[in-house]
């Protein structure tokens, strides 16, 4: 009864938490909520004695993932009149896609798979168990190839990243290797031939000689 309690507590203020990163017009605000939220999703891992999960989750997203996004987000000098621009006008294909996740849980949820009985002998329960241990012979063994598929999306969305954010600056002065290997004597030095000027007639200031 405690665990359940526990459990729609963490699920209601993980909701509350989601709703509110979507909503806040304060990009620093829906950050830290973003926080709040993956901290209550790493106490129901916990529930779930997912504890290396739970973990990970803290460590790798709160520590140093939106970190990231609060140092971009308060060192940037963000336009958030501009961001609004056309939220409303696309608000009906994120209702759309909101609502299909909605019905593809629900249709998860009712599925007999998530209704069959408990073991009687877990294996949590057993001795010496470990779920980091389990966790990591599932990952290489029986989700070997969905895992590496997995690193290989992720690589290929980095590149893409790189691909679309990287832009040339024209008014930015860069060194080309390839010209400074190709580089000529007489196109590091110009000799400019100037006239002699006699000492004595040599003009002053106002243009009238000495």
């Amino acid at each position: 009864m405690f665990k359940d309690l526990v459990f729609y507590g963490f699920s209601i203020v993980l909701i509350a938490a989601a709703l509110g990163v979507i909503t806040a017009r304060n990009p620093v605000h829906a950050a830290l909520l973003l926080v709040l939220a993956f901290f209550t999703a790493a106490g129901i891992w916990v529930l779930l004695k997912a504890e290396f999960l739970a973990i990970s989750l803290v460590l790798v997203y709160v520590g140093a993932v939106m970190v990231l996004f609060l140092f971009v987000v308060m060192m940037l000098d963000v336009n958030l009149d501009k961001l609004r621009e056309g939220f409303w006008k696309n608000s009906w294909l994120g209702m759309t896609v909101g609502v299909a996740m909605l019905l593809e849980m629900a249709f998860l949820l009712m599925s007999p798979a998530f209704s069959a009985p408990e073991p009687a002998n877990p294996a949590s329960a057993q001795p010496g168990y470990s779920n980091i241990k389990e966790l990591g012979r599932l990952i290489y063994t029986e989700y070997a190839f969905p895992f590496e598929l997995a690193a290989l999306i992720l690589l290929v969305a980095i590149v893409a990243a790189i691909a679309l954010t990287l832009r040339g600056r024209k008014d930015a002065k860069s060194q080309d290797p390839s010209r400074q290997v190709r580089v000529k004597a007489r196109d590091r030095l110009r000799i400019v031939q100037m006239p002699a000027v006699p000492r004595d007639g040599a003009p002053d200031k106002q243009g009238e000689p000495k």
